[in-house]
Formats: structure tokens, sequence, C-alpha cells
């Protein structure tokens, strides 16, 4: 498993402008915190197409976008809002912007699916199957 062959496997991205903006702030903020997070976080912001906040499909996850999404190794689905890290709040389905999980489903879009590391550092494929924007 090569960083290279990693990249490959990530789809194309949108994020909106706004988004990108604030999301690289609370990932340089929480570096020290949460390396592995911010760096990827900050990774996907630097591949992906930024657009202008009205741009954004509405099917494309944002914050506070409410996704479901299949983890095709478990093959369990969830249904989560993605949120900033203040409202997070699992048990009421939010998930942070700053968990890997929520990082990787950031500017994904229905049929899209992403390898993503977890919290015991193995690979997960996160596909996505529905996006509400609010």
């Amino acid at each position: 498993m090569t960083t290279h062959r990693k990249a490959q496997a990530r789809p194309a991205i949108q994020i909106r402008e706004t988004d990108a903006e604030r999301i690289s702030n609370l990932a340089i903020e929480a570096e020290d915190r949460l390396p592995q997070v911010a760096e990827l976080l900050l990774a996907e912001i630097n591949r992906a197409t930024i657009v202008e906040d009205s741009r954004l499909p509405q099917n494309v996850v944002a914050l506070q976008s409410t996704v479901k999404f299949l983890d095709e190794a478990s093959g369990i689905e969830r249904t989560l809002q993605l949120v900033y890290p203040q409202h997070a709040d699992i048990a009421a389905g939010r998930i942070s912007i700053l968990s890997l999980v929520g990082a990787g489903l950031l500017g994904l879009k229905p049929g899209q699916s992403i390898s993503w590391p977890d919290r015991a550092g193995k690979q997960r494929a996160l596909r996505i199957m529905e996006v509400n924007q609010r």
C-alpha cells in the first residue's frame, strides 16, 4: 500500500470556498492535538476543486450536510450530519469535521467511495449513498 496508490484511488471532490477556509483554519489549529486528521483534511482541501458557495451542487457533502453512507467493510449504513467540532454529538447523529470519518466524507457525492483510515489505522471504504444539504 503506497501513498501514491492511495492518492490515485481518491475521487474528485468539490468544497465550498467558505468551508475550505474555515476547515483549513480548524485543521491548522488542531495539528498538535490531531495530527493525522489535520494532515488528511489539509491534503483533501489542497486536491479539491474549490467552488463559490452558491455553486456547490446540492448533492455534495459540505459542512451541515446530512450524509447517508455505507462502510463497505462492515456493511453498516449510517446517516450523520457533518458539523463543526463544538456541535458534534455522535449520539445525536452529528459527526465532527475533525474526526477521521468526517474528514473523509467532505466533498463527496452519491456513488463515490473513498478508502480512508480509521482510528485503528486500517483503510476502510466509505461509499456515499445520499446527501442532503441544509
